[in-house]
């Protein structure tokens, strides 16, 4: 999957603050993401991360995961 910095990943579950949107930080073997809720960041591992993405916003582009 190609995750850049400055992306709003939409996951499959929600933050417990309620907000599905998260912000790309930092990619790489892990990406650090920030809640667009709360602010809370994370780092999480690529294939964790990448299990979780239902949608990927890029500078007004929606790119849907595809299954598989």
């Amino acid at each position: 999957m190609d995750i850049q910095l400055n992306d709003v990943l939409i996951m499959k579950k929600a933050h417990p603050c309620g907000e599905k949107r998260w912000l790309v930080l930092r990619t790489g073997a892990d990406f650090r993401l920030r809640c667009m809720g709360c602010g809370h960041e994370v780092m999480q591992p690529r294939h964790k991360a990448e299990k979780n993405i239902r949608d990927v916003l890029r500078q007004g582009i929606s790119t849907k995961k595809t299954g598989g």
